[in-house]
């Protein structure tokens, strides 16, 4: 599903603007192009007239999930709704409402109940007034600004995690059901464009994973920064949490260290290590000095001058073939090593020579494929 740059003038209004869902909503709304109205704990019931005057579309979030009262359920999760739907149909205005529902609106406790009753309240004004509504019964939502100990376990164990407070995990095997704020927020702009035609009414994709595994992998990440051993956070539910995680650092932790070794001929240190596409590593050498001089079986790699003036070497360890590259930070040219050429890398300029160097596997000191060979 794809949403548009919208150039226009069309307003909504986000109610609960400044929760978890609200300003990831918000935002991106601004960024689209839309005006925005907002209800929040700052506003009353008699600002609702006014606001909707000026509005085209609502997105009905605000909630209440864990007050001191269990009265409060009502007056926010029930009373509400019931609030805007009568300005609506005082003012005879055609706006339709996007309500964020619970799937715990199936439970009989006081805050599934409120949701439920708030559903109905909805299902009666689509009814009455033939305005569009779409309910959206949500499992455990997470993703960045989501409240710790309030809005998900996810919030709750990426914050404790960040900042070294122990896990409470009473059944590890309990399975939660979650979907990310970016696809949510997708979905209900989509609404905009696609209106009535849109009749599923759910958040896709939906992952499940255990309150353990949902743990484990936290402690993956931390570790990370360690083991420079990256989980596989280019797709799917390990893209969102990690970036999640990352979203509970504090400034101070928006930096970390990497080990270096280095010797009378520059530097070396490993960046990041992937589980299966290699690692990047750089190093540095000072003019003059040479690096490298051996081949590989099956490792291949890339190296990338960023500083300096380089000469590759490369020799046919069967045929003794010769050749060279001469290259600098000027061309940023990526030279591959081939399986069954030595090669080395010379620095022929007069500043410190610097390489940023991938290679397809990470180094294993047991099983280096590394053999030293002239060229």
């Amino acid at each position: 599903m794809r949403v548009k740059n919208f150039q226009t003038s069309m307003r909504v209004l986000v109610t609960g603007a400044n929760g978890f869902i609200g300003k990831n909503l918000v935002f991106r709304l601004i960024e689209l192009g839309f005006s925005v109205e907002i209800f929040t704990r700052n506003n009353t019931i008699q600002d609702l007239p006014n606001i909707l005057k000026k509005v085209n579309f609502v997105y009905h979030l605000a909630g209440e999930n864990r007050p001191l009262d269990d009265k409060e359920f009502e007056i926010v999760n029930t009373d509400l709704t019931k609030s805007l739907c009568d300005a609506i149909t005082a003012l005879n205005r055609n706006i339709p409402i996007v309500l964020t529902s619970s799937t715990q609106a199936k439970i009989d406790n006081p805050y599934g109940r409120s949701k439920l009753k708030a559903e109905s309240i909805l299902k009666k004004f689509k009814d009455e007034t033939g305005i569009p509504v779409f309910i959206y019964r949500l499992p455990g939502v997470f993703g960045k600004w989501s409240k710790p100990n309030y809005n998900s376990v996810v919030s709750t164990f990426c914050y404790n995690v960040c900042n070294n407070i122990p896990l409470q995990i009473n059944d590890a095997s309990f399975e939660l059901n979650l979907v990310y704020i970016d696809d949510l927020v997708l979905e209900f702009i989509s609404l905009i464009q696609e209106g009535t035609l849109n009749t599923k009414l759910s958040i896709e994709p939906e992952y499940k994973i255990s309150v353990g595994e949902l743990a484990n992998q936290l402690k993956l990440f931390e570790n990370s920064r360690h083991s420079l051993l990256s989980e596989k956070v280019g797709d799917g539910l390990i893209r969102k949490l990690y970036s999640t995680y990352v979203s509970y650092f504090s400034p101070e932790q928006f930096s970390y260290s990497i080990p270096s070794y280095g010797d009378e001929r520059g530097e070396f240190a490993e960046i990041l290590k992937t589980k299966n596409s290699g690692q990047f590593s750089f190093f540095t050498a000072e003019p003059g000095i040479t690096r490298g001089g051996h081949y590989h079986h099956t490792k291949t790699e890339k190296f990338l001058v960023i500083n300096g003036e380089a000469r590759f070497g490369f020799r046919n360890i069967v045929t003794d073939e010769i050749h060279e590259i001469f290259t600098s930070d000027r061309k940023l040219e990526v030279i591959e090593t081939i399986p069954g050429w030595s090669h080395d890398i010379s620095n022929i300029g007069k500043s410190k020579m610097v390489v940023i160097l991938w290679a397809n596997e990470i180094y294993d000191h047991n099983n280096s494929d590394t053999i030293s060979f002239k060229v």
